[in-house]
């Protein structure tokens, strides 16, 4: 008995790597070698437009005080680019650049982004920068906007006191 099951186990392991044999045949590869990988390093895409700064907090603002911060742009590319759109994710913030002047190689710009504070809360805007056709890029602001009392505060009389 113990004959027949080596036998059984002998003639397994044959077919399993005859099989195996027959599939690297099949594929093109050696039956004997083993299948290589190629990993040849893949070159990153250059980045021709960098920002200094992808986000800015404007922390803790009044309501109904516009607030506005400068991002600054680089063209670290080798032929000038244009920046073909900025747009910003709602009306209450404003994006300016100067729209008809390409930048040069080794070049910066600047784009304001101005936010209304009107609603109160915390807030997170993106701003998507377009350029060169189709390429994009964002940047950030945030904060938070409190809310300013709806009358000023009462007079002190006792200031007067103080004065004497």
């Amino acid at each position: 008995m113990k004959k027949i099951i080596t036998i059984a186990f002998i003639a397994l392991s044959a077919a399993t790597v005859n099989a195996q044999q027959t599939k690297m045949a099949v594929t093109g590869a050696p039956a004997d070698t083993k299948p290589v990988v190629d990993m040849k390093p893949v070159a990153a895409p250059v980045e021709t437009l960098v920002l200094k700064e992808t986000e800015f907090n404007f922390g803790k603002i009044p309501q109904g005080k516009p607030v506005t911060h400068v991002f600054e742009i680089v063209n670290t590319g080798k032929d000038s680019l244009k920046i073909v759109n900025v747009q910003a994710s709602c009306g209450c913030t404003t994006p300016e650049w100067e729209r008809d002047k390409p930048l040069a190689p080794g070049a910066t710009a600047k784009i304001t982004v101005g936010y209304n504070a009107a609603a109160e809360g915390p807030f997170t805007k993106p701003v998507t920068i377009t350029y060169n056709g189709s390429e994009i890029k964002q940047l950030f602001i945030k904060g938070e906007v409190w809310k300013t009392p709806a009358s000023s505060a009462p007079e002190n009389k006792s200031l007067g006191d103080l004065k004497n």
